[in-house]
This record gives C-alpha cells, sequence and structure tokens, in this order.
C-alpha cells in the first residue's frame, strides 16, 4: 500500500475538479470552434469578378464601373457585395484603381473639383490624386491609390483582387 493516502475530502475534491473542468471544455469547445472556424476556411484570391465595362468603350478618361461579388462569405455570412473602381486605358494597358482614400476611407472621384478637373478628389478633406493614382504631395492623403488586378475577356474588363499601386 502507498505512504500517500488520499482522504474522501482530497478525493472528491479531485473528482469535483475533474467533472467540473470536463463540462467547462465541453462548453468552450463550440465556442472556439465558432470563433476559429472562419480563419481555417480556404480563402478564394485570385478570381476575377466579370464587369459591365466593354473593352473598346474605354478611353484615357476613367469611367467608374460598378461591379457586383456575388455569395462573398464574411465570416459565417454569405451576400452579394457591391464595389467601384476607376478604369480607364493607358496606351494599350487598361488601368484599375481602388476608389478608396488613404487618408480616411473616403470614396474619391475623378474630376470633383473644378479647379484641377483632371485629377481624383477626395472630398472628406480635400485630399488629390494624379491620373496615375498618385497622391499629391501637400493634401491629406499618406499613399498612392490601390490598382485592381486586371484581366481582359471576351471584351469585358474582368477586376481581381487589389494590389499596390505599380504605376508610381
Amino acid at each position: 500500500m502507498s505512504k500517500n493516502r488520499v482522504s474522501r475530502r482530497q478525493f472528491l475534491s479531485y473528482t469535483l475538479m475533474g467533472t467540473g473542468g470536463f463540462m467547462a471544455s465541453a462548453m468552450l469547445m463550440p465556442m472556439v470552434r465558432f470563433a476559429v472556424d472562419p480563419v481555417l476556411q480556404k480563402d478564394e484570391d485570385g478570381s476575377y469578378i466579370p464587369t459591365s465595362q466593354k473593352v473598346d468603350e474605354l478611353t484615357a478618361t476613367p469611367v467608374r464601373v460598378d461591379y457586383t461579388i456575388k455569395d462573398r462569405k464574411d465570416g459565417w455570412y454569405k451576400s452579394d457585395v457591391s464595389n467601384t473602381a476607376w478604369v480607364y486605358k493607358d496606351g494599350d494597358t487598361v488601368v484599375a484603381l481602388s476608389p478608396v482614400c488613404k487618408h480616411l476611407g473616403c470614396t474619391v472621384n475623378w474630376g470633383g473639383d473644378k479647379e484641377h478637373p483632371e485629377q481624383f478628389f477626395c472630398p472628406c478633406h480635400q485630399g488629390r490624386y494624379m491620373k496615375n493614382g498618385d497622391n499629391v504631395k501637400g493634401t491629406p492623403p499618406i499613399g498612392p491609390l490601390d490598382e485592381y488586378e486586371v484581366k481582359l475577356e471576351n471584351g469585358l474588363v474582368y477586376l481581381g483582387t487589389t494590389k499596390a499601386n505599380t504605376l508610381v
């Protein structure tokens, strides 16, 4: 027999702690799984979204192109998400810029400022960007507009994910 005997009180204490720990883990596991599951899902990067913009209709002047991402998974929810891009031709290259200002995330407009009609303008704090997305020095934006990956297929513009601006 062992010299370290367990008293009834210790036995009950160990049993209750073990049972309580098991019950607590049974309650916490679904919550942990719920919180971690979206992170473990495969990401669908690299897919291009079709737009209604025809390549033949593009000019050197940026046009606003609205498109919808169908059944986008955001955590636990699927929904349709509307998005916008500024698209134009630079020679033979099609360029698509994100409309999200790098200062506070407002939406920029082409030619929104009467004094600077050939620039993107952010109405929130009078931020300005050049046509290639480069921020005008001395205005609030801290960096250039992001650029979309572009694919041309069947005469239409397809937009991918955003990336750092390669034009500046």
